[in-house]
């Protein structure tokens, strides 16, 4: 079954220095672009880390220091991704614990302001486990009959993602062929953030999820320790969980109109639908 698509989804799959999503890099990526109409664009590049690649990272993929040595940085790289992805949703195995952080990551330290504004997230990964508990080669195996024979490559991962994720559709009629439904089915826990430090309580309003304000809301933090703030800007801590804290310390200072309870009720209803 093919995608029922309103927009340009991209699925694309990362090799990189390791799990870290904060300090870690991408050393290969691969995406493949698919239209509405059903045309396809497809790219692949190697990437130089700027770092060095541990030996059980090259184990995993392949790709030692000596492969990547003469490739573009992901700086370099990075307005052609970002123009690539612009326009799309974002889709693949495991991409929204892991893949789209850490390309978030990427992306805003080439100082390209990425969020995902206005695009949905499908993880075929989360699917895929919420109907039959696999991996990946399984996956493969499971849903198209076929065995993953370049394993950890991100070109066969992506491709190997999106017929999978064609194949969940042939194979569940309870699945609705829409990027809304997809992106809906592969949620976990709803996050403001990738990596799960800040997340959002019953009522939609941001917490921390770790540490010694585990659990209270953000804004109510900042305003008895304004300190705090300035302490998870200056620590290792994702770009983006930084971004989300500076959109909401901002967001705090504007001046707010009293809402109906009714306007209340709408907004929150606005916020989950937008996730």
């Amino acid at each position: 079954m093919e995608l029922n698509l309103k927009k340009p989804i991209v699925f694309f799959d990362l090799e990189t220095t390791g799990i870290n999503i904060a300090t870690d890099r991408i050393v290969e990526i691969s995406i493949l672009k698919v239209f509405p109409n059903g045309n396809k664009e497809s790219k692949t590049w190697l990437v130089n880390p700027e770092i060095e690649i541990p030996e059980e990272a090259t184990a995993v993929h392949g790709i030692t220091n000596e492969k990547v040595v003469t490739e573009p940085t992901f700086k370099e790289l990075a307005p052609k991704v970002n123009e690539m992805i612009a326009d799309a949703d974002l889709a693949g195995f495991n991409s929204n614990r892991f893949d789209i952080p850490l390309l978030a990551e990427e992306l805003l330290r080439a100082d390209i302001d990425f969020d995902m504004e206005n695009r949905k997230a499908v993880d075929v990964q989360v699917i895929f486990h919420k109907k039959e508990q696999r991996t990946l080669s399984a996956g493969y195996k499971f849903y198209c009959g076929k065995d993953l024979d370049d394993a950890h490559s991100a070109e066969a991962d992506t491709l190997a993602t999106y017929e999978i994720l064609k194949a969940q559709l042939d194979k569940y009629d309870d699945i609705e062929n829409s990027v809304d439904a997809l992106s809906e089915l592969s949620s976990h826990r709803e996050r403001a953030d990738f990596a799960g430090f800040i997340l959002f309580d019953d009522e939609g309003r941001e917490i921390f999820s770790f540490g010694k304000y585990k659990g209270r809301t953000v804004e109510e933090v900042l305003k008895e320790n304004p300190g705090y703030n300035s302490w998870i800007q200056n620590a290792e801590f994702p770009l983006y969980t930084k971004k989300v804290l500076r959109q909401i310390k901002e967001r705090m200072t504007k001046p707010r109109k009293v809402m109906s309870e009714e306007e209340k009720l709408k907004a929150l209803q606005a916020k989950f639908n937008a996730r």
